[in-house]
C-alpha cells in the first residue's frame, strides 16, 4: 500500500495568494478601527497644545509667573472655555470657569518652577482643562 508524499501539501503560488489575502483584510480592519471615533479625537487632543501656549505666557526665563494666569488664559482655542490652574507651595492660582459636572474635559498639566516672590521661587505645576 503506498501513500502519496503529497498530502497536505499547498503550492507555494495558493500560500502567497491566501497570505495576501488575510493580510489585505486584517490591514482593512485596522483602517476601519482607527477610523472609529475620529470625530472626537480632535477634542481630545486640545490640552497639550493649549498646555503649550499657556506655558509660554507664563514662563520667563524657565519660571512661571502666577500673575500672568489671566493673561495666559486668553491664549484658549478658540470656540472652548478653559481653566489654567498654577499650584506651588500649597496655593493655587486660577483662571477661567470650573468645568461644569458630566462636561468632557481635556486636560494636561506640566511639572515647572513657579516663582512666589522676588527670590522665591518653589517647584509647582500648571494644568490646564479643556472643554466646549
Amino acid at each position: 500500500m503506498s501513500r502519496s508524499s503529497g498530502r497536505g501539501q499547498v503550492e507555494p503560488t495558493a500560500a502567497l495568494v491566501v497570505l495576501l489575502a488575510v493580510s489585505s483584510a486584517v490591514s482593512a480592519y485596522a483602517v476601519a478601527l482607527n477610523g472609529v471615533g475620529a470625530e472626537h479625537q480632535a477634542d481630545r487632543a486640545l490640552a497639550g497644545p493649549t498646555l503649550d501656549r499657556v506655558t509660554s505666557v507664563l514662563v520667563t526665563g524657565g519660571v512661571a509667573a502666577p500673575t500672568r494666569t489671566e493673561r495666559a488664559h486668553r491664549t484658549g482655542p478658540d470656540g472652548y472655555r478653559l481653566n489654567v490652574t498654577v499650584a506651588a507651595a500649597g496655593r493655587r492660582w486660577y483662571a477661567g470657569a470650573t468645568p461644569p459636572r458630566g462636561a468632557t474635559t481635556d486636560a494636561a498639566g506640566r511639572a515647572m518652577s513657579v516663582r512666589l516672590a522676588p527670590g522665591r521661587v518653589r517647584p509647582g505645576r500648571v494644568r490646564v482643562e479643556v472643554w466646549s
